[in-house]
């Protein structure tokens, strides 16, 4: 079990996140609340940890934000642990990403570059004059009355880079409170027929930000791989409640 903020979440076995393993590599489709890599803290369970108990050399290749889901790459020798590394530095690795946002937005193609400066201690900003590089392009794929399903492509690979490109657009991801993203509730949505007991305190569909990394493509040892990751349970249902309720 692992304890957050909100609730205890029970994590499978790393074995069940495995869609793809091959002799270099293990693709997992990362599930919210557990870390990437080591965090400061110490003896918290993450990705890493459970990696390398399954695998004794894995290394992960890239990190998703503790509260991301979808697709980690994880390297099982250094060789493929530097191909794969090199790949993401030299911007030779695609990455589709895809977010809930608050209210209706037209992004066709829309390029967002705008510089981020990273302050340490997961605090970041825009700042044109001293932050290095950072582009995203978004694409709007479904509209409801007041969200929208975009997808994120970066082409930099800074922190929180889709997060606040986002928030820049007046477009921040539902639940991302640290970009003043509002959560979902239910009682939002559907207007007639949502009750609530008196002592009772009603709690957003996802706790967390709705950000789901969907989409990897890059070439390995002279092969093209793509690998996509299905949403997780909490992603799928605020979509299903929105076609429901908000469409």
């Amino acid at each position: 079990m692992i304890q957050n903020e909100n609730r205890l979440f029970k994590f499978p076995k790393f074995s069940e996140l495995i869609i793809h393993e091959d002799e270099n590599l293990i693709v997992i489709n990362k599930p919210p609340f557990i870390a990437s890599l080591d965090e400061r803290e110490g003896g918290e369970v993450n990705i890493l940890r459970l990696a390398k108990k399954y695998h004794p050399d894995a290394q992960v290749c890239h990190r998703l934000d503790k509260e991301t889901s979808g697709i980690l790459l994880i390297a099982k020798n250094p060789e493929t642990y530097r191909t794969i590394s090199i790949a993401f530095e030299k911007r030779k690795v695609n990455k589709i990403y895809h977010a809930i946002i608050g209210g209706t937005h037209t992004f066709q193609d829309l390029l967002v570059d705008l510089p981020i400066l990273n302050q340490g201690n997961k605090n970041v900003s825009i700042d044109r004059a001293n932050g290095k590089p950072a582009e995203t392009i978004f694409n709007s794929i479904k509209y409801y009355k007041n969200y929208t399903l975009v997808e994120c492509k970066p082409i930099t690979g800074r922190m929180h880079q889709i997060r606040i490109h986002l928030a820049t657009q007046h477009a921040a991801i539902v639940g991302d409170d640290m970009y003043r993203g509002k959560p979902v509730y239910l009682s939002q949505i559907k207007k007639r027929g949502y009750t609530l007991s008196k002592d009772e305190e009603e709690q957003p569909i996802m706790k967390r930000f709705a950000l789901h990394s969907k989409h990897v493509e890059f070439e390995l040892n002279g092969v093209k791989m793509a690998f996509e990751a299905p949403y997780p349970k909490d992603f799928a249902t605020l979509l299903k409640l929105l076609d429901k309720f908000d469409s």
